[in-house]
């Protein structure tokens, strides 16, 4: 979470809809104002998206959370990055790391019942952490059979 607009926007669709899903919340240890109840003057975290120290939703997002049963909980960077890895990994989706957030909390805490993790963020709205985690780049002609040799060697 870092300005708070979605869940704040969510738990109104809900609420209109008549149904009532518990809402969880994630923000990086490093910019987690409403996990500490205190703005965070110089928020840090590799999750650009959600380095924010003071959210613009924060009344409307904890009556969300409260509302809903629901929790806000920090994850570090590197439950995050883990998270963004495995997802690239084992889902094949290219997110961003302050989408991996919610995985990272999912992963972290856990959950019962069907789980919805919401990932808004596509990988290239944070180039600079793809290209420090990827590796190395391997040549190959622009054919099929090039292409097959340098994935499959």
């Amino acid at each position: 979470m870092g300005n708070a607009g979605n869940v704040t926007s969510w738990w109104r669709g809900f609420s209109e809809y008549g149904v009532t899903p518990r809402l969880h919340g994630y923000q990086a240890e490093g910019a987690a104002p409403l996990v500490h109840g205190a703005p965070v003057e110089r928020p840090e975290t590799v999750a650009s998206a959600i380095r924010i120290g003071n959210p613009a939703r924060w009344e409307d997002a904890m009556g969300a959370v409260t509302s809903s049963r629901g929790e806000i909980r920090p994850v570090s960077d590197e439950e995050i990055l883990a998270a963004y890895e495995l997802v690239g990994a084992r889902e094949g989706l290219f997110c961003e790391p302050a989408s991996a957030a919610s995985v990272a909390g999912l992963m972290k805490y856990g959950a019962h019942g069907t789980v919805v993790c919401v990932l808004t963020g596509h990988g290239l709205k944070d180039p600079t952490t793809a290209m420090s985690r990827a590796a190395s780049v391997i040549p190959c002609e622009p054919e099929l059979a090039a292409v097959e040799e340098a994935v499959l060697a």
